[in-house]
């Protein structure tokens, strides 16, 4: 099963779900979702939060995720570019080591 993540609309039903004191496995079943998902939100919701603290949590956390661009100093990328234009391959340059070069083969390929 694929993992779709919650809409604003499905927090603040569980959140009313939550405020009629339904428990986990009803509110799972009517928004077939996992009990662990729904659970996770209640517990939030126990310790003062709201269904848009949540959501506004789980954006700013989301913001964090995915991979980090690597910079290169200036020094470095003038000598990449310069190889390059001569017909120079980043795997060679990498592998000659006649310049330390901090990234891999394949960042360097990217």
């Amino acid at each position: 099963m694929i993992y779709t993540h919650l809409t604003p609309t499905e927090l603040v039903m569980i959140e009313a779900y939550f405020n009629q004191m339904h428990s986990v496995s009803k509110v799972a079943k009517r928004l077939q979702r996992s009990r662990q998902t729904i659970y996770n939100v209640y517990r939030f919701l126990k310790n003062g939060g709201n269904a848009m603290s949540y959501y506004k949590q789980y954006k700013k956390n989301k913001s964090n995720c995915g991979r980090r661009p690597i910079v290169l100093p200036d020094e470095q990328q003038e000598y990449i570019q310069k190889k390059v234009v001569q017909g120079w391959a980043p795997d060679v340059l990498i592998g000659r080591a006649e310049f330390p070069i901090a990234c891999s083969v394949r960042t360097l390929y990217r």
